[in-house]
């Protein structure tokens, strides 16, 4: 069961959850939030098998991917494994994918202001040092709200923190530690406003993070 309470922790596991099917055949989801609401939040890892597709849509709170496995592609190009993409509040597209493919999908959670249309190949992208030895890579940031990647040596060990705004992360290879638990790849974690960890990681890890937008338990 989801949990929507955004002033609560809230961790899933991707192998602990089904597939399921979409409205189009050959697309499957692994929601991980999705709010009742018109337009409500909406968090999930998607499935395109090879050749399937969706019909054009638009997004009218904006949608932000990340691609993990295979190639995603819609009228705009093909885009490979670690491709950040942000269609903004009243885009649409034709998605589809060739070969099949999954990535890590959020809809409805732009500011309304917030134009930026991107296509970032994160391995053509420089990293900037990070906290000790971490390496940031910046991906988007509007009104308090921050989008990047940060990678973790092995054996890393960051300071003990506070989320003023909440923190969501999605681990993309390695394994996230924290003194909550173990998180390896494709977990999901949110951290609601205010919330305090003494993160680390044993193995070099790569996480998405996204920070800021839940500070008001929205």
């Amino acid at each position: 069961m989801l949990n929507m309470n955004f002033n609560t922790r809230s961790v899933i596991l991707w192998d602990q959850q089904d597939w399921l099917e979409s409205p189009l055949a050959g697309v499957y989801r692994k929601p991980l939030e999705r709010e009742a609401a018109e337009h409500g939040h909406v968090t999930s890892i998607v499935k395109y098998e090879a050749k399937s597709y969706f019909n054009e849509h638009s997004h009218p709170l904006g949608e932000e991917i990340f691609v993990l496995e295979g190639t995603f592609s819609d009228e705009t190009g093909d885009f490979g494994p670690g491709t950040y993409i942000r269609n903004p509040p009243g885009s649409k597209h034709k998605p589809f994918s060739h070969e099949g493919c999954v990535i890590f999908v959020k809809l409805n959670q732009f500011h309304s202001d917030d134009k930026d249309f991107l296509r970032i190949n994160t391995h053509q992208t420089d990293w900037l040092p990070g906290s000790g030895n971490l390496q940031v890579m910046p991906l988007h940031n509007f009104a308090g709200q921050n989008t990047a990647l940060v990678k973790w040596p092995k054996n890393e060990v960051f300071q003990p923190h506070r989320h003023l705004g909440g923190e969501e992360i999605f681990v993309i290879d390695g394994e996230f530690i924290d003194e909550h638990g173990s998180y390896p790849k494709y977990t999901w974690l949110r951290n609601p406003h205010n919330s305090q960890h003494h993160p680390r990681a044993e193995q070099e890890t790569l996480i998405l993070v996204k920070t800021g937008h839940l500070a008001q338990g929205l």
